[in-house]
């Protein structure tokens, strides 16, 4: 089995031959290595698509806006990604970003859960019939994860999620009240055998 530096390294040095510049590689290895981590084909996502840049042209967009569609070319996804973790403090406030006609949309995937950790959201990623949940770059929730990712995804949408709880006021009240149980009131021993009592100031 391949380590995960070997993984990010060799992701980051085929990126740079495929003319990318060392900065860009460098993201991309990481995002590779993510993808892995989270049991994605993220190594056989990248070279097909770096073969597929050999006889295809793709188009960068590097200005996202809230609605994004290419006509003529599919959109890179490495740049599409890299655009959209520079630009994430702004995109947040769309709440959902559309995108048509984006190549090999699973490489986006780790740049949007590190754009989750940033801003503190989760955010819900959606092309075609597949769906994901990213937290914080920790998790990614999926029920398709062993299913095959298109080549071009159609319709993409990418939705950041406002934190809130997953359970009711109600319940948390009724586990609150349960835990009152455990609560003890100060009483003069517990003063007493409590750290730092009962020592003696010599000065």
């Amino acid at each position: 089995m391949k380590s995960l530096s070997e993984i990010e390294t060799t992701s980051k040095r085929a990126s740079k031959a495929a003319g990318y510049s060392w900065g860009i590689a460098e993201e991309v290895g990481i995002g590779v290595g993510t993808l892995e981590l989270f049991g994605l084909e993220g190594i056989k996502n990248l070279n097909e698509y770096f073969k597929s840049r050999v006889h295809n042209k793709f188009e960068n967009l590097d200005l996202i806006n809230k609605n994004n569609q290419s006509d003529k070319f599919p959109y890179c996804p490495i740049i599409f990604g890299i655009s959209f973790l520079d630009q994430v403090k702004t995109l947040e406030k769309f709440d959902k970003i559309r995108l048509s006609n984006i190549a090999y949309p699973l490489l986006v995937l780790p740049f949007l859960s590190r754009s989750s950790e940033i801003t503190g959201k989760r955010i819900h990623y959606k092309f075609d019939k597949h769906e994901f949940l990213l937290n914080f770059n920790v998790k990614v929730f999926s029920k398709i994860f062993n299913d095959k990712c298109p080549i071009i995804a159609k319709n993409v949408e990418i939705i950041f999620l406002e934190n809130k709880d997953n359970f009711s006021e109600e319940d948390w009240k009724s586990l609150y009240k349960l835990s009152e149980e455990t609560f003890v009131e100060e009483s003069d021993s517990l003063k007493k055998s409590a750290a730092g009592a009962g020592l003696t100031d010599n000065d």
